[in-house]
C-alpha cells in the first residue's frame, strides 16, 4: 500500500487528467489524497455560492473514487501568478511531510492555463529531490481544454508514461458527471464525447482500449534493476 498525492489545481482537473488512474490506485490498495489550490470560481461571474457548489461537487466526484477527503487551499481562481510562490510551495511541503506519497499526481507545467503552470511549478519546488524525500515519481497528467490549447509553445505534451484504465473508465465519467456545470456539449474538448475519445487514443497508442497518459519527470527505482 502507498500513500498519493493528488495536486490539482482546481478541483475538476483531477477527474479530467487522472480520475481513472486515481481509482486504479484505489482498487489496488493505496490512499489517494487530493489537494486543490484554487477555488475555480472567483474568476467568474456569478452565484455567490459557487464555491459551495464546486466544493460539494469535488466531494461528490471523490465518491466514485474512492479518495481520502479532499483538502480545499481556495486560493484566487487564475491569479495564482498574484500569490509568493512560497506560499502555495510551503503548504505543499507540509503535506508531502505528513502524507508521505511515494507518488504525486499534478499538471503539465505548459498547460495554457496560468494556475497549471505554477501549481506543477510548486509541487517540484516543494519535492526537490533531498535526502528523506518520500517522493519518488512525479507524473504530469493532460487537462482536456488547457494541455492541447497551448499552441504557441514549443514544448508539446509528449507523454511517456500511460495506465490502462479500462476497468476505471467508467468511475472517470461518473466523476466527470458531478462536475456537469464545467463539462461541455460535443464537439467542445470538454464534452463527455471529448473525454472518451481522449482515452480511446491513449489507449489504442499503447494497445489497450482505454488509457490515461502522463509525462513523468521523476522516477527513483532503488533496489535490483531487473
Amino acid at each position: 500500500m502507498s500513500n498519493i498525492l493528488v495536486v490539482a489545481a482546481h478541483s475538476d482537473d483531477e477527474a479530467l487528467g487522472c480520475a481513472g488512474t486515481i481509482a486504479k490506485h484505489v482498487k489496488n490498495g493505496d490512499k489517494v489524497f487530493p489537494l486543490f489550490i484554487a477555488d475555480g470560481v472567483n474568476s467568474r461571474d456569478g452565484d455567490e455560492n459557487a464555491l459551495s457548489t464546486r466544493e460539494a461537487a469535488a466531494k461528490n466526484a471523490l465518491k466514485y473514487l474512492g479518495t481520502e477527503p479532499p483538502i480545499f487551499l481556495n486560493f484566487p481562481d487564475n491569479r495564482l501568478d498574484n500569490v509568493a510562490l512560497l506560499e502555495i510551495v510551503q503548504i505543499i511541503e507540509a503535506q508531502v511531510e505528513k502524507i508521505r506519497p511515494t507518488r504525486i499526481l499534478t499538471h503539465w507545467f505548459n498547460d495554457l492555463n496560468v494556475d497549471h503552470q505554477i501549481v506543477c511549478k510548486a509541487v517540484h519546488t516543494a519535492t526537490r529531490p533531498m535526502p528523506g524525500q518520500s517522493v519518488i515519481e512525479i507524473l504530469c497528467f493532460e487537462v482536456l481544454s488547457s494541455t492541447e490549447w497551448n499552441f504557441c509553445s514549443t514544448e508539446q505534451f509528449r507523454p511517456n508514461y500511460f495506465v490502462e484504465i479500462t476497468e476505471t473508465f467508467d468511475n472517470k465519467m461518473l466523476a466527470l458527471k458531478s462536475y456537469e456545470m464545467e463539462m461541455r456539449p460535443f464537439p467542445n474538448a470538454r464534452s463527455s464525447e471529448g473525454v472518451e475519445a481522449l482515452a480511446k487514443l491513449r489507449g489504442v497508442t499503447v494497445g489497450v482500449p482505454f488509457a490515461e497518459a502522463f509525462v513523468m519527470t521523476r522516477s527513483l527505482r532503488s533496489g535490483d534493476l531487473v
